[in-house]
C-alpha cells in the first residue's frame, strides 16, 4: 500500500493548490523567474485579472511566492519563494503524467481561442525571432471569434496581449484564420506555409514580415532551441535574439 503523511497537511495542500490557476502561476514562475502581473496574465490564457489578483495574494500569504527583493518598488515582480522552489519537482512529475495519460480534446481550441494562441507561443523558435518587437495580430474566427496581439522579440518570452500594444504600423503582421485553421499549426501537425497555400490562413502586413513568419515557429516534434534567456526550460522554451 502506498503511504502518505497525515491527513491534515495533505488536505490543506489540496485546498490551497488544487485549482488550475495556482499551479499554472507556479509553473510560469518556475519557467521564467521573476514576472510582473501583466507578464503572468499574458502567459495564462483565459485567466480573469480579478482571479489572478486573488491567487497571487493567496500564494504570497502561503509563502509559495514572493516579491522580487532586488526590485525596490511596490510593483516589484513576483518570484518563487523557497516553498515554491520545492514544488517544482512535483509539477514536473505532473507534467510527465499529463503528457502520457490525459487525452487532448481538439474541440477545446474551437471553444476557447485563447488556448490556440497559448499553444502557438509554445511553438515559437527562439533563435529565429527578430531583435526588435513585432506584433502578430491574430483574428481568430469561429464560434468565439476574437482578436489577440502576440508580441515577439528575441531575448524575451512571447507575450499575449488583449489590447493593441501600439507599436509602429510597419511592425505589425495580421493573421486571419478560423480556429480550425490555426489548430494544426499550434499543435505542430502542419506549418504556416501549407496553411497559407491552402487558404486556411491569410497573412497581411510588411512583405518582409510575411516572408519571415513561418520561420519563427517550430513544426512537428522538433525540440525548442536552447538559449540563456529564461530561468528553467524543463517545462518549455527560453527565447534568444536574432535579426530580421
Amino acid at each position: 500500500m502506498t503511504r502518505f503523511g497525515e491527513y491534515c497537511p495533505y488536505a490543506k495542500a489540496a485546498e490551497h493548490l488544487g485549482d488550475r490557476w495556482s499551479l499554472m502561476i507556479i509553473k510560469e514562475l518556475a519557467m521564467y523567474g521573476s514576472r510582473g502581473f501583466n507578464g503572468l496574465a499574458g502567459g495564462l490564457p483565459g485567466v480573469a485579472r480579478s482571479v489572478l489578483v486573488r491567487r497571487l495574494r493567496m500564494l504570497e500569504e502561503l509563502g509559495v511566492i514572493m516579491r522580487d527583493p532586488s526590485v525596490h518598488s511596490r510593483r516589484a515582480p513576483y518570484r518563487l519563494a523557497p516553498a515554491g522552489e520545492h514544488l517544482v519537482p512535483t509539477l514536473l512529475s505532473l507534467d510527465v503524467w499529463a503528457r502520457r495519460w490525459v487525452p487532448e480534446d481538439p474541440a477545446l481550441a474551437l471553444r476557447d481561442p485563447d488556448v490556440i494562441t497559448f499553444w502557438l507561443t509554445n511553438r515559437v523558435e527562439p533563435l529565429a525571432l527578430p531583435d526588435r518587437q513585432v506584433v502578430v495580430v491574430l483574428d481568430i474566427g469561429g464560434p468565439r471569434a476574437t482578436r489577440q496581439w502576440l508580441v515577439l522579440e528575441g531575448g524575451t518570452p512571447p507575450s499575449i496581449c488583449h489590447e493593441d500594444p501600439g507599436l509602429a504600423p510597419e511592425r505589425y503582421l495580421y493573421v486571419e484564420a478560423d480556429g480550425s485553421g490555426l489548430y494544426p499549426i499550434a499543435k505542430g501537425l502542419s506549418d504556416w506555409t501549407s496553411a497559407i497555400a491552402d487558404g486556411s490562413v491569410r497573412l497581411y502586413g510588411h512583405p518582409r514580415l510575411v516572408k519571415a513568419l513561418p520561420g519563427w515557429f517550430r513544426t512537428g516534434n522538433d525540440q525548442p532551441a536552447r538559449a540563456s534567456v529564461g530561468r528553467d526550460d524543463r517545462f518549455g522554451r527560453a527565447p534568444a535574439p536574432s535579426r530580421w
